[in-house]
């Protein structure tokens, strides 16, 4: 499903809340927007965090996005390994927290 397939499910929400969606659509504009992140970087980032919480919505839209911006196969991989590693690391520190003795 492409980006603008998965924004278009948002429709029924954005009906309900007109303002909170405008207010949100702007915010996210806003923050994706070059600045001291070139734009690519920022969607290579927002895959990442795609990938870590398992937004199917923001994995399609943002993959898409950092394409756009130039993001080849092997960042996107990359990235992947990288969010990989991350949630992998929580949960080693996670339990870490459990096997600790308690003093």
């Amino acid at each position: 499903m492409s980006a603008s397939e998965e924004l278009k499910k948002l429709a029924p929400l954005a009906q309900l809340k007109p303002e909170m969606m405008k207010a949100f659509v702007a915010w996210d504009t806003a923050v994706m927007a070059e600045g001291a992140l070139p734009k690519k970087t920022k969607e290579l980032i927002a895959v990442a965090v795609a990938l870590t919480t398992q937004c199917q919505y923001c994995l399609t839209i943002h993959t898409e996005m950092a394409r756009k911006a130039g993001a080849s196969d092997e960042e996107l991989a990359e990235v992947t390994f990288i969010a990989a590693a991350l949630r992998a690391g929580a949960a080693i520190t996670h339990g870490a927290n459990m096997v600790i003795p308690k003093g």
